[in-house]
């Protein structure tokens, strides 16, 4: 039989007779209720699932339970093999369902057990040296002309090399490097093997503390047996200090790994996030403090299994916080690109930032909520509700860059969903201006135009994707992408208690949250903040803002009062500097998810 023809046998599933096909073109496995002689043609009972969504095909019993011994051995009349696959449940839950198919015949069981596996085989790389992989370029004086651009002239130029690679189980993968690409060689290969292909070993962090404590049980009974399930090996450890995660990623050598998981909350992730992006510019010669510095994407996935208490980056990449649906995408293999902002304060970086970073309103919240630990899970509705009271305004600039390159807009309402046309589109445009730049075909950033606001906020929230969670399933920025390369920027400006709250409640409905006069919303690519209290300062006006904040709050001590500075929310972790500069940094990193599918 050719490897491109159709296989299709008569076999018994639950007791009843059905035809079967696999079409290895389409790689995808059919059956359906076949009760009269020959195969028929499929109808409304078919049942039918990708090849690459598919965990593991074994050799079982009838009643499919597995055999001891991983080889093949004769097997028992009646001859049968169970096939492991994802099923999709209510609100976007997965799960991992077996159906196992029974014959007659042991040589026919030992062909669809065969040719299952070998189709599986494709969907991961094979392990081992770059010796079978091969660099084309657009033309034969290609690889000397872009190593004489990085080292001219006795120093190290900056220059982009893209390569494209189309890997044996068809997909198509691009790396861009700031080296040599003789020098490039394993790490195409290793980052090829890590973006295109289902993982084989995972490196697995655990926060036993983070959420209500049950990482490590979620792990232990939910995660780890549909590991073993599909032969992935994991090296698993379980930190017992905060930034464990981050320190180990810089100093493990993570060659041998497929991924890394994270086993927690939103902080857990964050962690793993800052260690692998940290340890590829170490690795590449990027210094992560250069504002302006084009950081390198890292050939790592992130897995993320939500223990915590929010998980707010799994709700929005998968749509569920459920630890069985992230695990299958991590077995399967899903890859979704991530945009990522980095923050700056006086040319140092601070931190790292995927989903909300956020200033006065959600920064007080965050801040007041770090002194009442002792609380609980209750204490972020406590803080909230007395930020909320407090009714505090801040004034300073926002000055920002608008997002030209990308299709959408914040309210066009085309929410990010898996294949995203926006994300897709807005990435190649984005490479497209870089290009144009890199050959001085168009102006740089410093002559592009900023738009400056200046007043007095509420909040200004900047959301690199929709922020949604099971309290929220809209999210702060329902219309938010997560790689096109942009961030939604947010100013509530100064109004009364009961617009703010107003604002509010529209997080938890289906209404408009920016159809109001105070509300601004804007998608950009950089932007910076300056508040009024720094700016006086640097005037050397510093005495008469206290003057005008005392006359203020006198003036008006139940209204909205203006206060010299808040602090800032970066993925719910408390950041200090009333002057910040926020890039982003167009899918820098990759996670093992798809997006949201969706609704049948």
């Amino acid at each position: 039989m050719g490897a491109a023809e159709p296989l299709r046998s008569v076999l018994w599933v639950k007791r009843q007779r059905c035809a079967v096909s696999l079409d290895p073109a389409r790689a995808l496995l059919r059956w359906w209720p076949s009760p009269g002689p020959g195969a028929g043609v499929p109808g409304a009972g078919a049942c039918s699932v990708p090849v690459s969504e598919i965990i593991t095909v074994e050799e079982t019993d009838s009643h499919g339970k597995p055999h001891g011994s991983g080889k093949w051995q004769k097997m028992e009349p009646p001859f049968a093999f169970t096939v492991h696959c994802v099923k999709r449940a209510r609100r976007r839950r997965w799960r991992c369902e077996p159906v196992t198919f029974c014959g007659a015949d042991e040589q026919l069981c030992h062909l669809w057990l065969q040719t299952l596996r070998d189709q599986l085989d494709k969907l991961t790389f094979p392990v081992g040296e770059p010796a079978g992989v091969r660099l084309q370029f657009a033309s034969p004086d290609a690889v000397a002309a872009e190593e004489h651009a990085l080292w001219g002239h006795g120093k190290r130029w900056e220059v982009s090399v893209q390569v494209r690679v189309r890997s044996s189980a068809g997909s198509s993968f691009s790396l861009t490097c700031g080296r040599p690409v003789r020098a490039v060689g394993r790490e195409l290969f290793l980052a090829l093997r890590r973006t295109a292909c289902r993982p084989k070993r995972l490196l697995v962090f655990i926060n036993p503390f983070g959420g209500k404590g049950r990482g490590l049980r979620i792990y232990e009974r939910k995660v780890a047996p549909l590991f073993a399930l599909a032969a992935i090996s994991t090296e698993v450890i379980v930190t017992e200090r905060a930034n464990q995660a981050k320190e180990a990623l810089y100093e493990m050598n993570v060659d041998g790994y497929d991924g890394v998981v994270c086993v927690g909350g939103d902080g857990m992730f964050s962690e793993v996030l800052h260690g692998l992006i940290g340890r590829t510019q170490r690795m590449a010669g990027v210094d992560q403090n250069e504002p302006r510095a084009a950081l390198v994407p890292c050939p790592l996935r992130i897995g993320i299994i939500p223990a915590g208490s929010t998980d707010c980056v799994c709700y929005s990449t998968v749509g569920i916080n459920d630890a069985k649906t992230s695990a299958l995408h991590i077995i399967v293999g899903d890859s979704l690109p991530m945009d990522v902002s980095s923050v700056h304060h006086h040319g140092a970086l601070l931190r790292y930032s995927v989903s909300l970073l956020g200033y006065g309103f959600y920064g007080d919240i965050v801040k007041d909520s770090e002194k009442k630990r002792w609380m609980g899970l209750i204490r972020y509705d406590f803080s909230g509700l007395k930020t909320f009271l407090s009714h505090h305004c801040y004034e300073g600039t926002v000055s920002f860059l608008p997002a030209q390159h990308t299709v959408g807009s914040p309210r066009d309402g085309k929410p990010c969903r898996a294949g995203c046309f926006v994300c897709r589109q807005s990435k190649q445009q984005l490479e497209e201006e870089q290009k144009r730049s890199l050959y001085g075909l168009e102006g740089s950033e410093e002559v592009e135009e900023w738009k400056v606001i200046c007043g007095k906020f509420l909040a200004i929230n900047a959301a690199n994707m929709s922020c949604a969670c099971p309290r929220s399933p809209r999210g702060l920025s329902p219309a938010a992408h997560l790689g096109d390369g942009s961030s939604d920027l947010i100013l509530i400006r100064k109004c009364s208690r009961f617009n703010f709250l107003r604002f509010l409640v529209r997080h938890t409905n289906q209404g408009d949250q920016f159809d109001f006069t105070f509300v601004e919303v804007y998608r950009v690519k950089k932007f910076q903040f300056v508040s009024k209290q720094v700016e006086d300062e640097d005037g050397d006006l510093g005495e008469r803002g206290k003057q005008g904040l005392r006359q203020i709050c006198s003036q008006h001590p139940s209204c909205c009062c203006s206060v010299s500075s808040s602090s800032w929310n970066c993925d719910g972790e408390v950041l200090s500097g009333s002057a910040v500069e926020v890039r982003v940094h167009c899918q820098l990193v990759q996670l093992f998810a798809r997006g949201i599918e969706e609704s049948p």
